[in-house]
């Protein structure tokens, strides 16, 4: 039974395989053999054809992701820190108190400040009395000396010691003042031993611990920053536009911005300011800022100094005909067929080295067609000349069409899948007509 069974396989493949052959010499074998012969070196391309659309040309700029609101906390006495009651990464709000300072000796300069306004005051009453006296006298002698009682001297001598009295109340007036402005000082110091966040927002940094001394700034020295609290509720991007390309760029343009550390989807934008200023960055290049206000997503919260590139919307054109941006190519004029380049008239300029081109299949062979084109974005590019709607042009694979020259042979590979399918289909079909052995003789 086994030996049979074993010849009945036999049989059928030997029936599939002389199918094949007898496809082969066939009418339709012949001309399916042909076909193939004839195709085999050329390669295998895409065709698209040419579209209308809407393109948005944009200009891309690098950034970093800063929130709108950032302060940093300094101390404006000097003192050890005696309590930091958040840490970094919590949130506070408008009037938290944020830091606390040693108040002792602030306190202690505070109630000196008030001895001293009473012990100016005590002076300022008894140079009043002073003066009382002094006025007193001065009249008197005044008198005196009207009517000759009294000498000159007498009389001068009077009213230098009302003139002095009158001085000791203004300078005694004057240090009570003083004593006043330097309790208000204390007051403001001591006060400023604790301090509170002027904003709502999240603790980024945090510079200090328990313990340590801040250092008061001043004009030439930074002084202790404690920590920094920044909004991140409200974020920007600020982009470092080249300046080529800064004359493009204005407020109210849209943008979308690729962060680095959300690459599944991108965040939306709007420009709100573009810097007057040229600045320059660490590598030398010289930039202008642009400060783009991002959308708030609450399932991607922003971080303070994330790394993002903008592309911002310079220019929308509806409905222009396009086709994708790999299908363009720069070729040498030179290398162009002559007829190809007289042909294309006031799109091929032949002062240049280069021109645009995209390829077409005539006749199994790859033909340039010049083209002008206008803006592009990440995909298309705008055709102005040269192609009509409907067109069909080669659009790939990438390898294959950077290399391809006018007079190559090219397939559409939807046309070789079709006759790959047909030719499977007929050998199919063959096989299943072909006779088989019967396994039982």
């Amino acid at each position: 039974m086994g030996k049979v069974l074993l010849i009945g396989g036999a049989v059928v493949v030997v029936g599939v395989v002389g199918a094949g052959v007898a496809l082969t010499q066939t009418s339709l074998g012949e001309t399916l053999k042909a076909r193939f012969e004839r195709h085999e070196e050329a390669a295998t391309v895409r065709l698209e054809a040419v579209g209308r659309s809407d393109v948005t040309r944009s200009v891309s700029a690098p950034g970093l992701v800063e929130p709108r609101t950032k302060v940093e906390i300094s101390a404006q006495v000097s003192a050890r820190i005696v309590a930091l009651p958040f840490e970094e990464g919590d949130v506070v709000r408008a009037g938290d108190v944020v830091v606390r300072l040693d108040s002792e000796d602030l306190t202690a300069r505070l109630e000196a400040a008030k001895a001293r306004l009473k012990a100016q005051e005590a002076r300022f009453r008894g140079s009043e009395a002073d003066l009382a006296v002094a006025l007193s006298d001065f009249g008197r002698k005044r008198e005196l000396h009207d009517t000759g009682d009294i000498s000159d001297v007498a009389y001068e001598q009077s009213e230098n010691r009302y003139n002095q009295a009158v001085a000791t109340v203004e300078m005694a007036t004057a240090d009570v003042e003083i004593a006043r402005a330097q309790i208000i000082e204390a007051e403001r110091n001591l006060a400023n031993a604790v301090i509170s966040s002027p904003i709502n927002g999240v603790i980024t940094t945090l510079n200090a611990e328990v313990g340590e001394l801040v250092v008061v700034g001043t004009l030439n020295n930074a002084g202790s920053i404690i920590l920094e609290i920044a909004d991140l509720s409200d974020m920007l991007l600020m982009a470092r536009v080249d300046e080529s390309n800064i004359a493009q760029v204005r407020a109210a343009q849209d943008a979308t911005v690729y962060v680095n550390a959300y690459r599944d989807e991108p965040f939306f934008g709007l420009v709100e300011r573009v810097g007057l200023e040229r600045r320059r960055w660490t590598d030398g290049t010289y930039y202008y800022e642009a400060e783009i206000k991002l959308r708030d997503n609450p399932d991607r919260p922003l971080l303070s100094g994330l790394s993002a590139t903008a592309e911002i919307s310079v220019q929308e054109l509806r409905d222009v005909l396009v086709v994708p941006s790999q299908s363009v190519l720069d070729r040498r004029i030179d290398e162009l067929p002559k007829p190809t380049v007289d042909g294309a008239e006031g799109i091929v300029d032949k002062r240049k080295t280069f021109a645009s081109v995209v390829y077409i299949i005539e006749e199994g062979k790859a033909r340039a067609v010049p083209v002008s084109v206008g803006p592009s974005d990440l995909a298309e590019t705008v055709i102005l000349a040269g192609l009509d709607e409907g067109d069909r042009v080669i659009t790939g694979p990438f390898k294959t069409i950077v290399g391809i020259a006018d007079g190559t042979p090219v397939r559409d590979e939807v046309e070789v899948e079709a006759e790959a399918a047909e030719a499977e289909a007929l050998a199919d079909a063959k096989a299943a007509d072909a006779p088989t052995a019967d396994p039982g003789s």
